[in-house]
C-alpha cells in the first residue's frame, strides 16, 4: 500500500522503503513508528502510520500521523474515519494532540479532514532538510555543542 500511496501522491520516485527497513521501523529493537491496518471483506483496505511527537507548550506526548491511506475501492465506507479515530484515541489518552500534513491539491483528503473538524494550521509552514542540504548542515555538528547536547540525553 505504500507504493499505492506514493503513486496517488505523485511521489513514486521518492519511495525508498523496503520490507526490511519497514520491519525494522515498526518491529525492530528501536521501533520508531506504529501502524494500523484496516481490513474489509478479508482484504487490506487501508492503513495509518504514526509516531510520537512532543509539545513543549503542553509538556505532553502527541502523535504525528505520517500516512492515512485507504484504497480507492474501500473509500466512502468508513475505513478512513475508523483508522483516524483509532489514532486519535491514542493521542487523546496521552492528553496530547494529533497532527498531520496533507498535500494542498488533495481536495478529497482536505474535505474529509474538514468534515471531521480538523483545522488547517495556516500560520505554520512546514520545512524540510534532506539530501545535500541535510548533509551540509550535519557536517557542522562536529563541534563541542553537538557532543554536549548528545551527552545530556
Amino acid at each position: 500500500m505504500f507504493g499505492e500511496l506514493a503513486s496517488y501522491e505523485r511521489l513514486s520516485d521518492q519511495l525508498r522503503a523496503t520490507e526490511q527497513t519497514l520491519s525494522s521501523a515498526l518491529f525492530g529493537e528501536h521501533a520508531v513508528a506504529h501502524a494500523l491496518i484496516a481490513e474489509r471483506s478479508s482484504q487490506a483496505a487501508g492503513y495509518a502510520l504514526f509516531f510520537a511527537t512532543f509539545s513543549t507548550f503542553l509538556a505532553r506526548e502527541g502523535v504525528w500521523l505520517e500516512d492515512l491511506f485507504v484504497r480507492p475501492s474501500h473509500r466512502k465506507a468508513g475505513v478512513g474515519t475508523a483508522l483516524l479515530a483509532a489514532v486519535a484515541a491514542r493521542a487523546a489518552a496521552q492528553g496530547g494532540r494529533l497532527e498531520w500534513a496533507a498535500l494542498d491539491w488533495n481536495e478529497l483528503a482536505l474535505g474529509f479532514y474538514r468534515r471531521l473538524g480538523a483545522r488547517t494550521m495556516g500560520e505554520w509552514v512546514t520545512h524540510r532538510l534532506d539530501g545535500e542540504a541535510l548533509s551540509r548542515l550535519a557536517e557542522q555538528a562536529g563541534g563541542t555543542l553537538a557532543s554536549g547536547v548528545e551527552r545530556r540525553r
